[in-house]
């Protein structure tokens, strides 16, 4: 019995560290250094993929944005253009906190997401209402950005429901200089 418990326990602790996100720590002293509000500012542009739970791809799309800030206030209006005609769009209202960590709101999100970045790395949670078969569906956004120069960036949304993986969208988003 006691050779079972210790088994169990063994279990449980490798799953539930496996499951475990890495820490924006991490990345301390990476470059380029990823400055939110000097990055998301002005007009940018993304290209995307939307990928199922088993990796497919399902919807490709661009999105056309445009941030501008007041203080540490900015707006970012984001323009979704999917593959297969549907758009979307969606207004973040971002605030940068005097402990360099970030907030956000939308009106498809439900609360506030919570971002912090160190080094290259920029990560953020929130969760989305997203329209589904008639009705809405809440899931969770688990965003990690990783500035690759100071005008590209990778970023990779883990999409989850009841901490289940069930898609993943991958964007680069680029600064439009004039």
């Amino acid at each position: 019995m006691i050779k079972l418990k210790a088994i169990f326990i063994f279990i449980m602790v490798m799953l539930v560290t496996s499951c475990s996100a890495p820490d924006v720590d991490y990345y301390q002293g990476t470059e380029p250094q990823f400055d939110f509000k000097r990055f998301f500012n002005g007009e940018l542009k993304a290209y995307g993929v939307v990928q199922d739970h088993k990796g497919e791809l399902t919807r490709k799309l661009v999105v056309d944005m445009q941030a501008s800030w007041q203080g540490n206030q900015g707006v970012i209006d984001e323009q979704f253009v999917y593959d297969d005609g549907e758009t979307q769009t969606r207004t973040w209202y971002i605030t940068l906190k005097e402990d360099g960590s970030i907030e956000g709101t939308a009106s498809d999100v439900i609360g506030t997401a919570y971002g912090d970045s160190n080094g290259s790395v920029f990560h953020w949670t929130y969760s989305v209402e997203l329209p589904y078969d008639g009705s809405t569906l809440v899931v969770n956004f688990d965003d990690w950005m990783y500035l690759v120069t100071q005008s590209r960036l990778i970023n990779r949304t883990a999409i989850d429901k009841f901490g289940i993986e069930v898609g993943e969208v991958t964007l680069v988003i680029e600064k439009i200089e004039r």
